[in-house]
């Protein structure tokens, strides 16, 4: 394949904020070698956002909400914190917070906050994930925790009485808890005024976030206004953005070639390169290993690694090592990595232009996993990535005039829709009930979900018994599922575990989040891993292959890493599934319900999990394809689940979740009866004419 051919344009993109070297950020470039070199005071120093020090500080006491702007790499999310820490904003046993849409943003960006305070992580700095807390209710100061903790913590603590300032950083990624946490701030501040709020958003976004906080947005006089922009000016080091000439037909091919190209002219320096999703990266770092074979010899070698929010923590922790000698490190991520996550020596980015993204179809009621064009705001924060050690280009892989402008229609939209208004919202209604908020209508969502969204959702949680026929929440039911940290389906499948007698099987397969198996693509080790695959297997279905996986780790492979190998299984997501497991059941334990064991009965622990699965049921055609039982959507059986080559012997299925790429795919089948979807889910289906029904 010939070399990609990028064009670079001397001016800015159109409608883009990175743009080319100017003088002044030219005078401030270096070698991530000679920053490295620099004590941590003289880091910090260096960064943009040190010269607003006191005008940021000002602003907090003196307005209570507070909508910074600033590019890439200015040092938002590590330094203002600390100021606020430094400048007595954490006296009185109180604490600084700063949220993050992200896991792994939120580990990273304490660990680096950790080393600057010079504390050790889980004292003054900390952070709290699903399933991992690692911090101190006495000693730390400065907590990191992904907006969904925090989201949580209003359950035990409405008021958020322990913080004194509170930090919703990326805030223009719009995502649903971050909306929720925006709404429930505003509600807290009428009840405490001295809390302060500070938000970090894309430019774009920063007038809207003005006006939805400023309660004297209609008034002309300034000086009762109680929320402010403040704009960070400067970027850490330059950006050269480079484009396409034309589109390509293949993006992960041209990822691949381009990768080359960098790795054979460009100079030193690792390489992060921006796809869509797992599979996919998955795919194209197989590709190209098996092309590193045709590098020239003596030539730098390449080391390719994967980032994805599946990713065990341990194999995510990876991408910070510091490059091994005359090797060129080459990250294939998601979107994970467009905010927040500093990974040094990164100069070159490869943009694919697009993002998986889930959408809701209110055709089928279904949320789908898309493959959709990235927004211009995430163009410019994947473009930013390479500028935050050292200068930088970034190679994006579609033409420039793909950009959106005011005069020319783009499929690229300017910033990326609100999850609230493109998703299934059931979860979230379920926990601002369980707030209190039972009248969902007045509560002043940002960007408000459409009613229609908003009815099915409730409609499902009436189903799951959730709520009553009056919108309340069930007690204790429906508030125990708010409580458990999973989705209301696998919530309501766990809490009916009693009932049917087989909770010992559905923790397990409640924690198994992650794919148990080393699934390689292509040639021979497809194989193996298929035939190792099949000593798990169960003719039922996934969810009962993912427990055969589990209960043998659990006897065989707990210590014995060469056995997870010789057997496909992975070592890292086996052991966190385990510590999953023993948090959820810390849940069933407080809330008093007896975990029993169904004692190899399948079929009483495939009805418990319709009980919670009912919505996603698809019955099986002549044809070989299958017909969701709602709303007769045609959906596909996915490569990797064990039901690809298997037909369920009743005709029907349940799944977790729809992935749409070329077709629709469920993933994590289980097969079922169809008499359990109307004897479990009465209120969603029905019998006509011997068919089943929507109700």
């Amino acid at each position: 394949m010939p070399p990609v051919q990028f064009w670079k344009p001397g001016t800015a993109a159109p409608g883009s904020s990175v743009d080319r070297a100017s003088e002044a950020e030219g005078s401030l470039a270096a070698t991530s070698s000679r920053a490295a070199n620099l004590s941590i005071d003289a880091q910090r120093q260096r960064l943009p956002i040190y010269k607003h020090r006191q005008k940021l500080l000002w602003c907090v006491e003196r307005y209570k909400v507070m909508i910074v702007v600033g590019q890439t790499g200015c040092g938002k999310s590590t330094q203002i914190p600390q100021y606020l820490h430094e400048a007595g904003w954490t006296s009185e046993n109180m604490v600084v917070a700063c949220t993050q849409p992200r896991r792994v943003a939120a580990t990273s960006v304490a660990t680096r906050v950790a080393e600057e305070v010079g504390s050790v992580l889980g004292d003054e700095v900390g952070y709290t994930i699903r399933f991992e807390d690692l911090s101190s209710p006495a000693r730390t100061r400065i907590k990191y925790l992904t907006d969904g903790m925090l989201f949580r913590e209003c359950m035990t603590d409405p008021l958020l009485s322990k913080y004194s300032v509170i930090m919703i950083d990326e805030a223009h990624e719009r995502g649903a808890y971050t909306d929720l946490l925006l709404g429930l701030l505003k509600k807290i501040m009428k009840k405490r005024p001295e809390l302060r709020v500070i938000i970090s958003s894309a430019t774009i976004d920063a007038q809207d976030f003005l006006e939805y906080f400023n309660s004297n947005a209609d008034s002309a006089d300034r000086s009762k206004d109680d929320a402010i922009i403040v704009s960070l000016e400067g970027r850490m080091f330059p950006v050269e953005v480079c484009y396409l000439k034309e589109p390509c037909q293949d993006y992960a091919e041209a990822a691949v070639q381009t990768v080359f190209d960098i790795h054979l002219r460009e100079p030193a320096g690792d390489v992060l390169v921006f796809l869509t999703g797992r599979e996919e990266i998955d795919q194209v770092i197989q590709t190209l290993s098996d092309r590193l074979q045709t590098l020239p010899r003596g030539s730098l070698k390449m080391l390719p690694l994967p980032l994805y929010a599946t990713l065990p923590p341990e194999e995510q922790m990876i991408i910070f090592d510091p490059s091994p000698r005359d090797t060129r490190k080459v990250i294939f991520s998601t979107n994970i990595a467009e905010a927040s996550v500093t990974i040094d020596g990164i100069k070159y980015v490869v943009d694919c232009g697009f993002v998986k993204m889930k959408t809701f179809n209110p055709r089928t009621c279904m949320d789908v996993l898309t493959t959709t064009p990235s927004s211009l705001a995430s163009a410019n924060q994947r473009a930013g990535r390479a500028g935050r050690t050292s200068a930088g280009k970034c190679f994006r892989l579609y033409p420039a005039s793909f950009l959106p402008t005011r005069n020319r229609h783009s499929p690229m939209p300017i910033t990326t829709p609100p999850e609230l208004t493109r998703s299934d919202i059931s979860l979230y209604l379920l926990q601002l009930k369980a707030l209190g908020i039972d009248n969902l209508a007045k509560f002043d969502f940002m960007s408000p979900p459409p009613s229609e969204m908003m009815a099915r959702a409730l409609e499902f949680l009436f189903c799951l018994k959730a709520i009553d026929e009056e919108g309340k929440l069930t007690s204790p039911f429906g508030r125990r599922m708010a409580e458990v940290p999973l989705d209301p389906m696998m919530a309501a499948i766990l809490l009916n575990s009693q009932e049917l007698k087989c909770g010992e099987e559905i923790l397990t397969i409640a924690a198994m989040t992650q794919n148990a198996f080393n699934m390689s693509s292509g040639g021979m080790k497809e194989t193996m891993s298929d035939l190792e695959r099949r000593k798990f297997t169960a003719e039922e279905g996934d969810h009962l292959t993912l427990l055969n996986a589990y209960n043998a780790f659990v006897r065989y492979g707990q210590k014995d890493k060469s056995w997870c190998g010789n057997h496909r299984i992975n070592h890292k997501a086996l052991s966190r599934a385990m510590s999953i497991r023993k948090q959820l059941k810390k849940f069933l334990d407080r809330f008093g319900i007896k975990v029993e064991s169904c004692a190899g009965d399948a079929k009483r622990l495939r009805r418990c999990l319709v009980s919670g699965y009912f919505k996603n049921a698809a019955r099986m055609m002549p044809d070989g394809t299958f017909k969701s039982a709602r709303e007769g959507a045609t959906l596909y059986v996915h490569p990797s689940s064990v039901m690809f080559t298997r037909q369920p012997s009743t005709g029907w299925v349940i799944y977790h979740e729809v992935i749409e790429t070329t077709k629709s795919f469920m993933r994590d089948l289980t097969v079922i009866e169809e008499d359990w979807l109307v004897e479990l889910a009465p209120h969603f289906y029905t019998f006509k004419g011997g068919n089943l029904k929507k109700h």
